[in-house]
């Protein structure tokens, strides 16, 4: 049972590397952008101790054509962890977006959270987060800078409020690295992602798997008990770093196993079932 179970992850993979590869070549893809330039519309706020909505000492904004998150207006960071939330969930999907960190930490961020942020999937919506919860339960597509010194991958996953599945297996560790170089400086990093419900989820670095894990549960129970999570929100995270992202955009993907859907054949993924079938959009 055990080698069978690896080998259909093994195919699992390979089909979903043809997928993503296919997809790539497609030149009519429809993606949305989640980010437009130019306001902070669809999307919702939520910064630890502040009500819904308040966007406390304007940490995000929009500067350049950017999607700032900028700490020039706190003399201290005070736990105040934010995140934003666009405004509907997703299931199957594909997201990719660019970043770069700028400047120094704020006073008061912790040691850990230097040059340290993260694009939160499957996330709980922002309406549900209390007033002093500091994370939204969710699967955190962890994103970090080089220190100048040592490794530090990038694309990493953390799991508050969750936990996951690898090799077919709980893995109980709250941060998990990617196999990604490191980055350092301020230079752009650019991330994809495949999204596939409460089954595959994989990070990508320049057309390359970084990581992967599958079935998503709500809860850190070390048995898994929880529910699998088959969709939630994008957020954005603000960790006392500031952090610059240029494009936030999303594929919305829809695979099925319904020979009627093969004029949708760019985005057919085999094995796998799906609410509907229907082009991305």
């Amino acid at each position: 049972m055990k080698k069978l179970s690896l080998l259909s992850f093994v195919f699992f993979m390979v089909i979903t590397n043809l997928v993503y590869a296919q997809e790539r070549s497609q030149a009519n893809e429809n993606w949305i952008q989640l980010f437009n330039g130019k306001n902070l519309k669809d999307w919702d706020i939520k910064i630890t101790g502040e009500d819904l909505g308040v966007n406390y000492k304007n940490t995000y904004r929009i500067d350049s054509g950017l999607l700032r998150i900028s700490y020039d207006q706190y003399t201290n960071f005070n736990s105040k962890y934010g995140h934003m939330y666009y405004k509907k969930p997703f299931s199957y999907y594909k997201i990719r977006f660019e970043y770069r960190f700028q400047g120094n930490q704020i006073p008061g961020g912790a040691v850990w959270n230097v040059r340290n942020s993260g694009i939160m999937i499957h996330s709980q919506s922002a309406r549900s987060v209390t007033k002093n919860q500091e994370f939204p339960a969710s699967l955190e597509i962890q994103l970090l800078g080089g220190l100048g010194k040592g490794d530090r991958t990038t694309a990493n996953l953390c799991t508050p409020g969750t936990i996951v599945e690898m090799n077919d297996k709980i893995n109980p560790e709250h941060c998990i690295n990617s196999t990604s170089k490191t980055y350092d400086g301020d230079q752009w990093v650019s991330i994809e992602a495949v999204v596939l419900g409460d089954s595959l989820i994989t990070h990508y670095i320049d057309n390359q798997i970084v990581f992967s894990y599958q079935k998503p549960h709500l809860g850190e129970d070390a048995n898994g008990s929880g529910p699998l999570i088959k969709e939630g929100y994008v957020a954005v995270q603000a960790e006392s770093h500031p952090i610059d992202f240029r494009k936030i955009e999303l594929l919305n993907l829809e695979g099925c196993k319904n020979s009627k859907c093969a004029k949708y054949k760019s985005y057919y993924i085999k094995g796998i079932d799906c609410k509907r079938c229907k082009k991305a959009s």
